[in-house]
């Protein structure tokens, strides 16, 4: 018997939230702070650096990176919403001005997605009853974007930030503990990006082991580069 997608059933089901604007900071800050750690630690140990050497790095480059991801995650998030804003209010000084012509292009965008003229003329006076609904209907029929559900940047900060902090730490954690081994940190960092790369997998409904093996290999391969790096430039410096 094929197994039925939960989401195809008739049983009702609680939607994902596709724009509470924490699902994309929170992947790419752990999986950057998993390679851009993972990377710069091998390109210090490649550089013949000491143990105490590279807690200092790794620790400085998690700090960094978190702050930074977290500030251009809020300034990011924060100046789309405000220009989205800027957009809805033009749109509800249009509608206050002109209503007619603002329900003529309603009904348009309808006519347009398959309802007969006189049904489409009939929904958009039906909507244009009410300014407060209008303008919200507009706002996602004609920008596409749900007022009522706009990204949060505090979201998208606070999600990048202990997304990065978490992913940063997972290489670094052998040499915070005194252990002078870049195997062990490679096999931690393996681990971390496969299982990330899984997870998301999992929540985009995606092959998981297709997941995992895609990310392990482009974390690995600039994990790999900056160590040669840092390997020829501690010979050149030494």
């Amino acid at each position: 018997m094929t197994a039925v997608h939960p989401r195809l059933t008739e049983a009702p089901y609680e939607r994902r939230d596709l724009t509470g604007g924490w699902l994309r900071p929170a992947v790419f800050g752990v999986m950057d702070g998993l390679v851009s750690n993972a990377a710069l630690i091998a390109g210090v140990v490649g550089g013949s650096a000491g143990v105490r050497a590279v807690a200092v790095t790794g620790l400085a480059g998690l700090a960094a990176g978190a702050f930074s991801m977290a500030a251009g995650e809020y300034t990011s998030v924060r100046s789309q919403t405000e220009m989205t804003q800027a957009e809805i209010a033009v749109e509800r000084l249009r509608i206050a001005r002109n209503p007619e012509a603002e329900e003529r292009e309603l009904a348009t965008i309808y006519q347009a997605r398959g309802l007969t003229a006189d049904l489409a003329r009939e929904v958009a006076r039906q909507v244009h009853q009410d300014e407060d609904v209008a303008w919200r209907v507009h706002a996602r029929e004609e920008l596409g974007v749900d007022p009522d559900d706009l990204p949060s940047p505090w979201v998208a900060a606070a999600s990048s930030f202990l997304a990065f902090a978490l992913g940063a730490l997972i290489p670094l954690l052998p040499f915070l503990l005194g252990v002078d081994s870049l195997a062990a940190a490679v096999a931690l960092t393996a681990l971390g990006l496969f299982g990330t790369g899984a997870l998301v997998a999992r929540l985009t409904d995606r092959p998981v082991a297709l997941g995992g093996a895609r990310q392990l290999l482009l974390g690995g391969a600039a994990a790999l580069a900056t160590h040669q790096i840092g390997h020829l430039v501690g010979t050149v410096v030494s």
